[in-house]
């Protein structure tokens, strides 16, 4: 399996050119600084940007979207291009700080799939441009794990106390949690959401970690035999270890979309433009999906990915993390922004957090 980390120096310039040939360096600026989820952005995409503008990106990372939140609404921490999923795109849109987007910019927007386009959070796509898409389910290592998981509620089985990852995420967890219970997973009933905290209580020691970053890790080392993760985390999981199953589970699971946005007081607009379109073409589809594949917006890319790459198109079109069928999509539930509910959802998770 093609694994970009061990390209060659001589595959990794052969593909950076390619990428860097379609792109024009239509930005004066020297710097682009970038903020986005941590082992989300290939080094391939950012040094070919770089070799072919001059311009340095500089790369800070986040564990959540409320700490993305939590930064531009502080005063945006000087950043010209960030990643943000979908329901924090609406929350910013309506608080007025991103930047609308000259499409006129942007060549390579053709090569996106329209069935991401045009989505409630940014109707138009006016401020947004998706990066990549995806799905929360849940992960089983069959080598730990014998008997049969379909369930989120399978998590609490006393047998599987301390081996446990989930996501450092509140509103996918507590969901989570809601969906065992019956509940809408973006439910704003007080009695419903102190319900779901009692749930977690019994839920609590089988948890080993919190880990939105790399939930793969604890998976891997045998930490964890099971848990929720990422699609993308379950797809370079299966890489190393053929025996995680990734499904939704019978309650219901949890969908997703990435989203490349320029903050309305980005200092270099212009450098953020060209990283976007420069990411858009195909040969920058086809890094993204090599290094972390997740689900690819990029119909362009995925052409070139089938042609270039048979055996890694093969296998993500065979994996449900990276292809999800028609029955993960229809019990498939994004988050959505909680309004007025959000410091009572804040206080439930604070107190899931704390607890020993």
């Amino acid at each position: 399996m093609l694994d970009p980390a061990t390209l060659s120096r001589r595959r990794f310039l052969v593909a950076t050119a390619a990428l860097a040939a379609g792109c024009a360096a239509d930005s004066d600026s020297k710097q682009l600084n970038l903020y986005a989820w941590s082992e989300y952005i290939p080094q391939p995409l950012l040094t070919g940007f770089t070799d072919k503008t001059g311009i340095r990106v500089n790369y800070d990372t986040f564990s959540s979207n409320e700490e993305l939140l939590a930064k531009l609404q502080a005063g945006g921490g000087g950043y010209d291009l960030v990643i943000a999923s979908d329901y924090t795109v609406e929350i910013l849109r309506a608080q007025g700080r991103l930047l609308k987007l000259d499409r006129t910019r942007l060549p390579n927007f053709v090569n996106l799939d329209p069935a991401v386009l045009n989505l409630p959070y940014d109707p138009g796509n006016v401020y947004t441009v998706p990066y990549q898409w995806g799905t929360v389910g849940l992960a089983v290592d069959t080598t730990k794990v014998t008997r049969p998981v379909n369930r989120w509620a399978d998590l609490w089985d006393p047998a599987f106390r301390g081996r446990v990852v989930l996501l450092d995420d509140e509103f996918e967890v507590i969901g989570m949690v809601l969906q065992t219970l019956g509940y809408d997973k973006n439910t704003g009933d007080p009695g419903q959401l102190v319900a779901a905290r009692a749930k977690f209580a019994s839920l609590r020691p089988n948890v080993r970690l919190f880990d939105s970053d790399s939930p793969k890790t604890a998976l891997l080392s045998g930490e964890a035999w099971l848990g929720m993760v990422w699609n993308g985390e379950a797809a370079l999981a299966r890489r190393e270890n053929p025996a995680i199953r990734y499904f939704c589970p019978a309650e219901g699971c949890g969908i997703w979309h990435d989203n490349w946005a320029v903050p309305k007081n980005a200092p270099h607009p212009e450098a953020a433009l060209a990283f976007i379109d420069y990411a858009l073409s195909p040969e920058a589809g086809v890094l993204i999906t090599q290094s972390y594949p997740y689900s690819n917006p990029n119909r362009a890319a995925l052409a070139r990915l089938k042609r270039q790459d048979p055996k890694l198109w093969a296998t993500y079109t065979a994996d449900p993390a990276t292809n999800p069928p028609p029955a993960f999509m229809r019990a498939a539930r994004p988050v959505a922004q909680k309004g007025a509910d959000t410091p009572l959802w804040d206080r439930i998770w604070t107190e899931i957090k704390g607890e020993t």
